[in-house]
């Protein structure tokens, strides 16, 4: 698979690959959706949108129905004033399966969106068959206390009004300071993506919405509590992520969730793992994915 090495800026998606915005649970998600046989759902995070999946969607383009929206409030989906508690935005997944007629699906999920992705297997279980989790952790969950308290998580409580006018059209001052400081190598995250993604995050409204994203993290905390109480995730979990950031605490944050959980480091490698290493991510999920036992 060399075609899915680097490349400078937003790597395409498969051109047989459409766009729809599909209406549900309050809000218009925009998706890219494409291809045939099980459907496999892409949620990104905070710094990108589901364009970061373009290359995965190349390697399963043949044989599998890829589906990558952007979460609520990012990208080029709407941007309401609320619900971005992460049990909510799962309803909205679940609503973009249900316009496309898909009963059962795979994740593959990267920061906020393992979150978003927990929230729908937890609320879903007989929906998800797999689940990929990427280099993030979940509130309430395992070291969630310890992370919280750690300085450099500052922007976990920094939103609000105050805060939308400081960064307001300094967008990119903002955003740079995650791909510089989360990456191994930060020149992986190239001028490319990094223009491509400020314009995004610089429309009106996404970055209230990007620090609604955090700041629905206690909600998050206590939901996924009461996830637990009935009990682990039963599917099958790839857990991965960079050696440089969460790669080697990710495996015990899933298995406080799941009973049969899969994990991996990606060595010399940051927390933008789709820019950094994005063979060495395409080879885990896609063999990970076509395993059927």
């Amino acid at each position: 698979m060399s075609e899915h090495a680097h490349v400078d800026g937003v790597y395409p998606f498969p051109a047989v690959m459409q766009t729809r915005t599909i209406e549900t649970n309050g809000t218009s998600i925009h998706v890219r959706v494409g291809g045939h046989g099980p459907a496999v759902v892409m949620l990104h995070g905070f710094g990108t949108t589901g364009d970061m999946w373009g290359h995965l969607a190349s390697a399963l383009i043949e044989d599998h129905m890829v589906i990558a929206p952007d979460l609520r409030g990012l990208g080029l989906s709407s941007k309401p004033d609320g619900g971005y508690d992460k049990k909510n935005q799962a309803a909205d997944v679940v609503g973009v399966l249900n316009a496309l007629g898909v009963r059962t699906a795979e994740l593959v999920t990267h920061d906020i969106g393992i979150m978003v992705g927990f929230a729908v297997a937890a609320t879903h279980p007989e929906r998800v068959s797999r689940w990929v989790a990427i280099d993030a952790p979940l509130p309430g969950v395992g070291p969630w206390d310890q992370i919280t308290q750690d300085p450099a998580m500052w922007h976990f409580g920094f939103g609000g009004q105050d805060m939308e006018r400081l960064v307001a059209g300094r967008e990119r001052i903002y955003l740079d300071r995650f791909w510089n400081e989360l990456s191994r190598d930060q020149k992986r995250f190239d001028e490319g993506k990094r223009q491509h993604y400020a314009a995004l995050y610089a429309q009106p409204g996404a970055m209230r919405a990007g620090f609604a994203q955090f700041l629905a993290f206690r909600q998050d905390g206590a939901d996924n509590k009461t996830f637990l109480a009935h009990g682990k995730l039963q599917m099958p979990v790839l857990a991965f992520g960079g050696e440089a950031t969460f790669g080697p605490m990710i495996g015990a944050v899933m298995r406080a969730v799941a009973d049969n959980v899969e994990d991996v480091i990606i060595p010399d490698c940051g927390h933008w793992i789709t820019e950094e290493q994005p063979q060495a991510t395409t080879d885990l999920v896609v063999d990970f994915l076509h395993r059927r036992s």
